[in-house]
């Protein structure tokens, strides 16, 4: 299932990226360094929320206390859980 999230405190403005289990695929991030935001979905296609948030979770940008990588792994853990709630 295909996801859009609003992210918060980046140049990036909203992460969008399909959901399968909790396997990511297709990330394609609007706004922020262009550089970066072709590298970061070329790295995290086809992982695990898990091994998504163990590899860029937590990644700070210029002191503002998330990064467009952080965010990512936000966005894919709250969507891996609302697609669990869903199917309870």
């Amino acid at each position: 299932m295909e996801y859009v999230y609003e992210t918060e405190g980046t140049c990036s403005t909203v992460i969008t990226f399909t959901l399968k289990g909790n396997v990511v695929t297709n990330v394609h991030f609007e706004g922020g360094c262009p550089g970066n935001l072709q590298a970061l979905p070329r790295l995290v296609e086809g992982l695990t929320v898990e091994e998504i948030e163990e590899k860029i979770g937590g990644i700070d940008c210029a002191g503002r206390g998330t990064s467009c990588a952080d965010q990512l792994a936000k966005a894919v853990r709250k969507a891996y859980e609302e697609s669990k709630n869903k199917n309870q």
